[in-house]
C-alpha cells in the first residue's frame, strides 16, 4: 500500500512544475488566491523582474522564493 501512495505523490509532483509548484504554498502562507497575487504583480508593470520581486517582499512581506516564482510565472505568461 505504501508503494501506491508513493507513486501517487510522485505523479502529483510531476504534474506541477516550475513556478506554479509554489502556488499552493503561496496561497496558504499569505492568505490570498494566486489570481489576486498575479493582479498585484501586473499592477507593478512595467518593471524589471527583480523590481517586482522586491515590491512583493517589501510591501507584502513575501519570501524571496515565493515572490520570484510568482513574478516569473506572470512574466512568462505575457499578460500585462
Amino acid at each position: 500500500m505504501g508503494f501506491v501512495v508513493g507513486e501517487m505523490l510522485a505523479m502529483a509532483d510531476e504534474q506541477i512544475k516550475g513556478p506554479a509548484s509554489y502556488f499552493p504554498s503561496i496561497e496558504k502562507t499569505y492568505g490570498r488566491p494566486i489570481a489576486e497575487w498575479q493582479d498585484i504583480v501586473r499592477a507593478g508593470m512595467p518593471a524589471r523582474h527583480m523590481e517586482l520581486v522586491a515590491m512583493l517582499k517589501n510591501e507584502h512581506a513575501m519570501g524571496h522564493g515565493h515572490a520570484n516564482a510568482l513574478v516569473a510565472h506572470v512574466l512568462a505568461e505575457g499578460k500585462i
